[in-house]
């Protein structure tokens, strides 16, 4: 499977989701293998802020960080998460409708 890489650093890969629900929607995983977030440990702060900083960073990029945009992190079966390694979605480019409502 071919992946469209938009970031790769020592610490995080950020690539293209393959299932887009919006015209921008990539993940931004850590390199090292977190299961989830329920399983960070201390020391594990830096790559969680450093995967923050490059999704700021590639929406500037994208053209999306005017407009805004989601970021989010599914944990567990309950919360959607079906792949299990650690990755933080960002989604933009069209008006998103609250996921609350």
């Amino acid at each position: 499977m071919k992946t469209d890489l938009l970031y790769k650093d020592d610490l995080v890969t950020a690539f293209k989701d393959i299932h887009p629900v919006a015209p921008v929607h990539f993940l931004i995983i850590p390199n090292k293998h977190i299961q989830s977030l329920n399983m960070i440990e201390p020391g594990d702060e830096k790559i969680l802020g450093h995967m923050f900083m490059v999704a700021k960073n590639l929406a500037v990029q994208l053209n999306i960080s005017v407009g805004g945009y989601r970021s989010i992190i599914n944990t567990g079966n309950d919360g959607g998460q079906s792949v299990h390694h650690l990755h933080l979605h960002i989604i933009g480019g069209k008006l998103l409708r609250s996921p609350m409502a």
